[in-house]
């Protein structure tokens, strides 16, 4: 498994790693992106943006990267990366599939991604992904698994997944919503022969949202690498739309919102790999510092008041504009 390469990092930072979900495409659901990006999201542009995110993050001793095939131009410019630097074998390189970029590099389009958790979408993005990433792909997950998808029930796609996994590659899935704990459960009842589909799962926890928490302790239990996605909630547990208790803590540590909010996450003893969606060299740096923030109990019990209903959360989260 390809986790186990991280297993022997010392590093601090080595429970942290880079999405590219914010800076792939031109437009996303994150706060502050005219502040962050500028107006000239061109590809040739945010390429660039990219290619000194990951020096800086892998400089740092982040050595997991995080792509998608709806991420816009990611897996295109982390292979780039990856190709210009061939003495670099220590990253571990995350991708998924089950939505379909639509957007055409706009920030206005009526539709951004469209979800498909076929067999034939597998295969489809499958092929994609290798013909960018090749043999430096190690896991490929399922985009955003909810109850209702049938990615947990298809025997014929989970077949497929399993002849992948046959073949070296580690499958995993994410989640999306408000039910996100039933989704894990029911993937880790999923097994092909016998054996257990899923190594991983990748999901939303933050200061927030912690509904997913007993379920991911469970999927940790049972062997799988647990990955936190949007552990910023979308930009808004970072300055300036951070709540009050956090900015409080905040000053307190002589840190930044962003490291307070990462670090209660990489606390939990079930987080394996806990993502920066840093747009930024400097928020990067910022987000890092999370490996050194003191917690106490005085400071988790505060913070602990922040937790949201599950529901409004994502209602709220769905209402964020594609920018």
């Amino acid at each position: 498994m390809p986790f186990a390469r991280l297993a022997t990092a010392t590093t601090p930072t080595c429970h942290l790693g880079l999405g590219l979900a914010a800076v792939g495409r031109p437009g996303y659901i994150t706060l502050s992106r005219d502040r962050d990006l500028g107006q000239d999201r061109g590809v040739e542009t945010l390429r660039t943006r990219t290619h000194d995110l990951l020096d800086a993050a892998y400089a740092q001793g982040v050595r997991y990267v995080d792509v998608a095939r709806s991420y816009g131009r990611s897996e295109e410019f982390l292979a780039d990366w990856l190709n210009a630097h061939p003495e670099i074998d220590d990253v571990v390189v995350g991708s998924k599939w089950g939505y379909t970029y639509t957007a055409g590099w706009s920030t206005d389009a009526e539709r951004h991604e469209v979800k498909d958790h076929g067999l034939a979408a597998f295969e489809r993005q499958r092929a994609e992904s290798a013909g960018l990433l090749g043999d430096r792909l190690d896991l490929y997950q399922i985009h955003s698994v909810t109850p209702d998808s049938p990615a947990l029930t298809d025997r014929k796609l989970h077949a497929a997944l399993a002849e992948a996994a046959a073949q070296g590659l580690t499958v995993g899935f994410s989640t999306s919503g408000p039910a996100q704990a039933d989704a894990i459960r029911a993937a880790l009842e999923v097994t092909v022969a016998g054996e257990p589909l899923f190594r991983t799962v990748q999901s939303t926890y933050n200061a927030l949202e912690t509904s997913a928490a007993p379920a991911l302790a469970e999927a940790h239990d049972a062997g799988l690498t647990v990955i936190v996605k949007e552990g910023m909630a979308n930009g808004r547990l970072a300055e300036p739309y951070a709540p009050a208790v956090l900015k409080a803590v905040a000053a307190e540590t002589s840190l930044g919102c962003d490291a307070v909010a990462l670090a209660l996450v990489l606390r939990e003893p079930w987080a394996g790999v806990v993502l920066s969606g840093a747009v930024t060299t400097a928020q990067l740096a910022a987000n890092l510092h999370a490996a050194v923030v003191d917690l106490d109990d005085d400071r988790l019990a505060r913070l602990a008041t922040l937790v949201e209903e599950p529901r409004a959360y994502w209602e709220r989260r769905g209402q964020l504009p594609w920018h």
